[in-house]
């Protein structure tokens, strides 16, 4: 049996693939490991919070080329 098209009219399509979900949800979690050992090794919120910002892009770019 044909699957029907979940993009048709009146009817709402997933946000983004699961493929996607998955990437950003690995460098989320990436960049809150990262985080979590930034402020554990002494240095304070607002440095922390940024080297794990600084995480996330490249962690995106990593699980994007190794998930196919």
């Amino acid at each position: 049996m044909a699957q029907a098209d979940r993009r048709g009219p009146g009817r709402d399509g997933p946000l983004i693939s699961q493929r996607a979900a998955i990437v950003f949800l690995l460098a989320a979690l990436a960049g809150i490991g990262a985080t979590v050992l930034a402020a554990l090794a002494g240095n304070v919120w607002p440095v922390a919070v940024s080297v794990g910002g600084g995480v996330v892009a490249p962690a995106v770019l990593f699980f994007n080329q190794i998930i196919d």
